[in-house]
């Protein structure tokens, strides 16, 4: 007898990755994507899975229809007169944002769990007691599942509050690193700042995701500590030992920032 037929199907987390991973497959020029290209290839995808009678989420098929509907756009003739008068916008232009948000976002969480910043598990010693302070206590040590959970719990609820900007803002890295400094600055060594009200506190999502990917490097530089008063509490934040050595200089602000971009 024959052996049967093996089909696999790719799975994403979401439409954003399967779209990022066919361009990144075809090497495109994510500000350049070429629409009909990329949609017949996401309408493809589609289609497989509903031969292997795999459900996809509504959300693959709201951004099969986003993508026909740039598509569209894109074959409508323009007059060149009218173009001058009111120049018309990319209508990828949007979609490549989120791309960019989306990619920075899955890095990050790529990086945190391949740098191991934070350990998965810990071994406590009984007599820890002896060695601290009366007013101070050990902390639980914060996961990376604790951290990557928490800041999609604040971006879930982002989604929903309304937005006051009229500029793009013009954040990075560097500026969420000062931030950390500056907001640990005003309390004393020994004390914890809360996470979340500061992701709650950035009025755009690119804001927030910065703020993270700050949090990430200063852990790696060991400038500051994340800690729990109780499991599955609330993330806090406080200073490490070589919070005084990290300056955030204007060569080690472009250095971090191309990092990030790279």
């Amino acid at each position: 007898m024959s052996s049967p037929l093996n089909v696999r199907l790719e799975q994403y987390e979401g439409p954003l990755d399967l779209l990022l991973d066919l361009i990144r497959k075809q090497q495109i020029n994510i500000y350049d994507i070429p629409i009909a290209r990329i949609t017949q290839q996401y309408l493809d995808y589609m289609q497989r899975a509903a031969d292997l009678d795999i459900e996809l989420s509504a959300e693959f098929v709201y951004m099969a229809a986003t993508l026909i509907h740039i598509k569209s756009r894109m074959l409508l003739p323009r007059d060149p007169e009218l173009e001058k008068i009111d120049p018309q916008e990319d209508p990828r232009r949007e979609l490549v944002e989120r791309l960019l948000e989306y990619e920075r976002y899955k890095s990050a969480a790529a990086m945190l769990k391949e740098k191991r910043m934070i350990e998965e598990a810990i071994w406590t010693n009984p007599q820890i007691q002896n060695f601290l302070p009366e007013d101070e206590s050990p902390g639980l040590a914060v996961t990376l599942f604790d951290l990557v959970k928490t800041f999609e719990q604040v971006l879930e609820r982002a989604r929903s509050r309304p937005t006051y900007e009229v500029t793009r803002e013009d954040v990075s890295v560097p500026d969420m690193m000062l931030l950390l400094k500056r907001v640990l600055s005003d309390v004393p060594p020994s004390k914890s700042v809360p996470l979340v009200p500061l992701f709650e506190q950035q009025r755009s999502r690119r804001a927030m995701i910065c703020l993270f990917l700050a949090v990430l490097e200063m852990v790696k530089l060991q400038a500051i500590r994340l800690t729990q008063r109780e499991s599955f509490g609330e993330i806090e934040i406080r200073r490490d030992k070589a919070f005084d050595e990290v300056e955030i200089t204007p060569d080690a602000a472009v250095r971090i920032e191309e990092e990030y971009n790279a």
